[in-house]
């Protein structure tokens, strides 16, 4: 299974959901920081889940547990940037434990990661949406109940293609 995504909607199979996308829209991704999602076709490279919240997450997809002490680079300086980090972590970093809901389970998308380019844009996720859509810094947000079920359905060969 395969999932589009435009600017209010992924669609996946038959069903079409409502989503939100970065601060700035759906363009050609040129930097950290600017608030695009990036057009192209892109795989999951893993799912992150909190296991404290999704008690049995059924998927095909290579799936790890996030906890307190695991986050993403987003700092160009870092030899680490645009992949998963541990703390204590001297640069900039965003933490995958959160106490809001958004990164409960997050599908990691394969932006800007081979190779890595510095300064490029980093974390480019499908993650859950705030109540109201608000807008991201870049990932894909939908619903908890509609991620859920898509999980379900995707392979290892499924492909996301923003446009």
């Amino acid at each position: 299974m395969h999932i589009k995504i435009t600017k209010k909607y992924l669609f996946f199979d038959k069903y079409k959901v409502k989503c939100a996308v970065g601060k700035r829209g759906i363009r050609k991704k040129k930097k950290e920081g600017d608030f695009i999602t990036p057009i192209g076709t892109f795989k999951i490279k893993f799912i992150y889940y909190r296991r404290d919240k999704i008690k049995k997450l059924q998927t095909n997809l290579k799936k790890k547990p996030i906890n307190k002490s695991i986050g993403w680079c987003d700092d160009p300086r870092s030899k680490q940037y645009n992949q998963l980090i541990k703390y204590p972590f001297k640069y900039s970093s965003e933490k995958l434990c959160r106490n809001d809901n958004i990164y409960d389970i997050i599908l990691v998308l394969n932006f800007n990661m081979n190779p890595i380019k510095k300064s490029k844009g980093s974390a480019i996720f499908i993650h859950i949406a705030k109540k109201k859509f608000e807008s991201t810094k870049g990932c894909v947000a939908v619903r908890k109940v509609d991620l859920l079920r898509i999980i379900k359905h995707l392979k290892k060969n499924s492909k996301i293609r923003i446009f």
